[in-house]
């Protein structure tokens, strides 16, 4: 039992590493939970974890046609990710923030939309499976048997929803003490950064 401890502990610390770095996702989180609160932006991460989770599998059981498949899909996928960043910076730059009221009553409404959304833009960036590739194959942790690629797996979610958790909980701590005038500039600014990223993400589609 103790080596299925060593792979929880080994799938925690992937799950962190590929987390935390700061990208759409992370930006979208940090956002939604100052408009929203930390439910919300929990929430938002949480539909990264589950794509993490996804790809996490595939990974940790070797599953090299899947990745050949999403490797030579990766244009057509890059695409699909550019249109949702598109679709959620041109949301996030038309919100109007309001008071704490309206915006929770609007977080209740959109939890689903922001744990799909964010989960379709992991899947769709093929870098994250080709990233949990690399790193099982090249730390040795690829399964050998489906019940360490569940454990593998396992620890590779709860360290992607932890970072999510430990993020949104940390910038709802100051949620409080930033104005509508405030929160309608970081709505703006986000916008531009996910803009930001979906040019990046259109530069790297149309590299040979």
């Amino acid at each position: 039992m103790f080596p299925f401890f060593t792979d929880f502990a080994k799938g925690l610390l992937i799950g962190v590493s590929i987390a935390a770095p700061v990208g759409p996702i992370g930006v979208l989180c940090m956002r939604t939970t100052l408009a929203q609160g930390m439910l919300s932006g929990f929430v938002t991460g949480l539909g990264a974890a589950v794509a993490d989770a996804i790809y996490a599998a595939i990974g940790a059981l070797g599953i090299a046609a899947v990745t050949a498949l999403l490797q030579s899909a990766g244009p057509y996928l890059r695409l699909v990710g550019i249109a949702v960043l598109l679709w959620i910076a041109w949301g996030t730059w038309r919100q109007v923030p309001g008071d704490k009221a309206a915006d929770n009553g609007a977080a209740g409404k959109s939890l689903w939309v922001a744990f799909a959304s964010t989960c379709a833009l992991t899947i769709t960036n093929p870098m994250t499976i080709l990233s949990f590739a690399a790193i099982f194959a090249g730390a040795g942790l690829t399964a050998g048997s489906t019940s360490q690629a569940a454990v593998l797996v396992a620890g590779t979610f709860a360290g992607s929803m932890a970072w999510w958790l430990f993020l949104s909980g940390t910038v709802a701590a100051f949620r409080a003490k930033i104005g509508l005038s405030t929160l309608g500039l970081i709505n703006k600014i986000s916008a531009l950064i996910l803009i930001g990223f979906a040019i990046w993400m259109l530069v790297q589609a149309l590299s040979p």
